[in-house]
């Protein structure tokens, strides 16, 4: 079927008006007609080749919510007019260790929702940006929140995961001291969260305007990482910290905030690489430095839950599509609280 969606076709040039096709679903496939799809950082750095390997045409998106149109003849957890949501797997091996775990994000063989192999045309994945996606079940999502906070969901699907997986992992909660490194559309629900889950929260921004907006997310204290005194405050007391910065920038400064065997987790992802980090800084209280990336579906399935349980959805600003260009260069000015939303209604005009 051809539907329509937003994309680029090249890293020069701006998202556009297109046509794509979709599967028809098969018997194992759910078919969604997509309401709203969130608008990642990596989706900047894909469309414009700044990450290696962009295959073009590129329909980016992999933060969707929407509801069911049909689903294949095997298909029995999901039904039409369902509240759904895809991240950012749409496929994977399902037999080798991580997939029997749970952990599909972590599959040798993941297929992300854009950008990757396929054999539906034309031949790689086609993401979010669109009015429809057809994806086999196991990767699919129930939503509980109620409809009207759909669009506030949509990030969930990866800001979301991706600061929730890594705090459940490093067991942040009640008696756990937790930074969070910027205040940005994944910064903005790693303090939400780990202020849910109990956690004594501190965010760290450059900007002094930030004080107030980072406490009404939740957090317990505000640091300016600018002043050193600040900084100076917190040497050695955190249990985690959960980097989220999108660019390169020093990460001693904050390592050295870890108390002995605490753990700084980057989940930002910059185009270029961090300096290598002080080794000392480490080895002398057993600091770890470590990664982790968005969440498997059960996880994720989790994490949605855990979001509608607690009332909790991204800050948003809704956009048409056409408004997509504009919104890309605001965001790389920081110019947004704190995650724009395609109402995809808007691809029919």
């Amino acid at each position: 079927m051809t539907i329509k969606a937003y994309g680029a076709s090249a890293g020069t040039s701006p998202l556009e008006p297109m046509d794509i096709t979709r599967r028809a679903p098969g018997a194992h496939d759910v078919q969604i007609d997509i309401a709203f799809c969130g608008v990642c950082h990596s989706d900047i750095h894909q469309v414009r080749s700044e990450w290696a390997g962009t295959l073009y045409p590129c329909v980016p998106g992999h933060e969707i919510v929407g509801r069911v149109m049909a689903v294949g003849e095997h298909v029995s957890d999901f039904r039409a007019g369902d509240l759904v949501g895809v991240g950012c797997i749409v496929d994977s091996c399902k037999h080798c260790t991580d997939c029997e775990e749970g952990l599909e994000n972590y599959c040798d063989h993941m297929t992300g929702t854009y950008n990757f192999p396929t054999p539906d045309a034309p031949g790689h994945t086609l993401g979010g940006y669109a009015q429809q996606i057809v994806v086999h079940e196991r990767y699919v999502l129930r939503v509980s929140h109620p409809e009207s906070q759909l669009a506030a969901v949509a990030p969930l699907l990866c800001a979301g995961i991706t600061t929730y997986s890594p705090l459940r992992h490093w067991k942040a909660g009640p008696g756990k001291k937790v930074g969070v490194v910027g205040i940005g559309g994944l910064g903005h629900m790693g303090i939400k969260l780990a202020h849910a889950m109990g956690a004594h929260v501190v965010a760290f921004t450059t900007s002094e305007s930030k004080r107030e907006a980072a406490r009404a997310l939740g957090a317990d204290e505000v640091v300016v990482s600018r002043h050193a005194g600040e900084m100076e405050n917190h040497v050695k007391s955190f249990d985690l910290i959960l980097n989220t910065v999108a660019a390169p920038h020093n990460l001693d400064a904050f390592t050295a905030l870890l108390k002995r065997d605490g753990t700084m987790t980057l989940v930002g992802a910059p185009a270029t690489p961090h300096d290598s980090p002080e080794v000392f800084n480490l080895i002398m209280k057993r600091r770890a430095i470590a990664g982790s990336m968005i969440g498997g579906i059960p996880e994720t399935q989790e994490m949605l839950d855990f979001c509608a349980e607690h009332n909790i959805v991204a800050d948003i600003e809704l956009i048409r599509a056409d408004e997509i260009n504009a919104a890309y260069e605001r965001m790389l000015r920081g110019d947004v609280h704190y995650r724009f939303v395609i109402d995809n209604a808007t691809l029919a005009s």
